[in-house]
Order: C-alpha cells, then sequence, then structure tokens
C-alpha cells in the first residue's frame, strides 16, 4: 500500500515540476533588458555681468566638460573654460558733479559731468582656464562650490573724455572764448577750471581717437553653482583679478598711473548644459 500511496504522489508533483522546468528555461532564454542612461554632458554655455572694485563687466562663457563615460553628475566634475569679457575699470577717485555754468547757458537742467577725468579705458579680455568642484553633493537643488583660474589675453581701449565748455578761439593769444567740445590735451587749464565747464559730452565723443593698448590678465575665485538640474546653470562667483598692459592707464589728471590693474569682483551667470 505505501508502494501505492508513494506512485500516486509522483505521479501528482509532475506536472507540476514539468511547468517548473518550461518556466525556468523561458526566463534562461529571455534576453537581458537593459537600462538605458542618459547622454554624459559635454557642452555649457554660459553669460552674466559683475561688478568690481574699480568698476563693472559683462561675459559670455563656453566650457567643454571633462568627465567619466556615463556619469550621471558629470556637470560638477572638470570643465575646461573658454571666456570673452569686457568690461570698463574706473579710477577710485573719480566724482560726479553737476555743472552751475551749464545750467546757466542752456537755461534747463544742470549737466553733469566728472571733474579731472582725462580719459575712459575699457577692456576686453580672452582667457582659457578650468572649473573644479572642490565641496558640495552632486545632486540636484543642493549648492556645489568650485575653483576657477583662468588667464589669457587683455585689450585695452583708452578713449579721451571730452567736456562741453569754453576754450580760448586762439590758444596762443589766449584771445576770446568760444564754446566747444574739448579734451584735457586741448586746454589743461580750463579743463580743469568749473568756471569755463558747462557739463558732459555724449558717450560717442572721443571714439575715433580710440589707442589700443595690449597686455596681459588673470584670475582666480570661488564659483557657488545652485541651480536645480543639470542641464542648467545658474551660479554666483567672486574672486580677484589683475592684468599688466603695455604702458601706464592714465585716467586722471593730476593723479599718478599705474600700468596695472587689480580688483575684487563678483558676478552673477546663467545657462545651460547639454
Amino acid at each position: 500500500m505505501k508502494i501505492f500511496a508513494s506512485l500516486r504522489f509522483a505521479l501528482l508533483l509532475a506536472p507540476v515540476c514539468l511547468l517548473c522546468q518550461d518556466a525556468i528555461a523561458q526566463t534562461a532564454a529571455a534576453p537581458r533588458v537593459r537600462v538605458k542612461r542618459p547622454p554624459p554632458l559635454e557642452q555649457e554655455l554660459s553669460g552674466g555681468f559683475g561688478l568690481t572694485t574699480t568698476g563693472w563687466k559683462a561675459f559670455l562663457d563656453y566650457g567643454k566638460i571633462k568627465s567619466d563615460e556615463g556619469n550621471l553628475t558629470d556637470q560638477f566634475h572638470d570643465l575646461r573654460l573658454f571666456q570673452l569679457e569686457f568690461g570698463e575699470v574706473k579710477h577710485p577717485k573719480e566724482t560726479r558733479v553737476n555743472s552751475v555754468q551749464g545750467n546757466n547757458a542752456s537755461g534747463g537742467k544742470a549737466k553733469s559731468y566728472i571733474f579731472g577725468k582725462i580719459n575712459n579705458f575699457y577692456t576686453v579680455n580672452l582667457s582659457y582656464g578650468h572649473r573644479k568642484m572642490i565641496a558640495g553633493k552632486p545632486e540636484p537643488k543642493t549648492v556645489s562650490i568650485h575653483w576657477v583660474y583662468a588667464g589669457g589675453l587683455s585689450l585695452g581701449l583708452l578713449k579721451p573724455y571730452y567736456l562741453d565748455g569754453y576754450v580760448p578761439q586762439d590758444q596762443m593769444t589766449g584771445s576770446q572764448l568760444v564754446r566747444k567740445e574739448f579734451k584735457y590735451e586741448d586746454n589743461p587749464t580750463n579743463f580743469l577750471n568749473n568756471d569755463y565747464i558747462l557739463g558732459g559730452t555724449s558717450f560717442t565723443k572721443g571714439f575715433g581717437e580710440m589707442k589700443f593698448i595690449p597686455g596681459l590678465h588673470a584670475k582666480t575665485a570661488l564659483h557657488f553653482d545652485f541651480s536645480n538640474s543639470k542641464h542648467l546653470l545658474m551660479a554666483i562667483e567672486t574672486g580677484v583679478s589683475a592684468a599688466v598692459y603695455t604702458q601706464k592707464i592714465e585716467l586722471m589728471a593730476n593723479q599718478k598711473a599705474f600700468p596695472y590693474t587689480l580688483n575684487l569682483y563678483a558676478s552673477f551667470q546663467i545657462g545651460k548644459r547639454w
């Protein structure tokens, strides 16, 4: 009887075993499904505006992202940086004043000008450098801190600063005064005398006399990225920059001129990665 009971039990289990074997075979034969990762980020483009201790600047950045293949947090790794920057450098002693003479001459609102300023100085910088993450987590919606260092060529643009006022019609004889737009070199005495100044002139005056002064520049900074997406860039950068030129930059009359500039700066930038 025990033998018959064992045979009956075996016959009942046989179909179940066959079904299990078929399921295992089908599972083994089925192809593996691979999870497709998004392509790694490779490039970055951004722009921004900043204030310096002697002026302002606007810039455009392009970056090549250096990361391991397939890394999902590659925007926080090393970046090779190319930057084009335009800005203005002002003298620390620049002070804008209103002309009483301009008010009397025109019968309207007094015209303002910068007393003693003899040149505007603009800079165009072309830089190459790197941005490296030094702190922070790579997850979105967290702040990461990066170290930035860059340097390159600098082109200084020195434009004469013109005033609207009165100068002698004949510089040699000091004859009758005439009203005209004049710069410091035309008549230093009247240029620095409020009694002969009516006010400033248009921004474009003097562009045809602009001088080009080549130089070199460098900067180092901390870059704080607080964007909430790996495809977006939103950051604040603060650091120090310096430039050296081939001649002294004369900005103010009766003030010592230097062939270099040194600035602290803070900037805001926004852009995208892909």
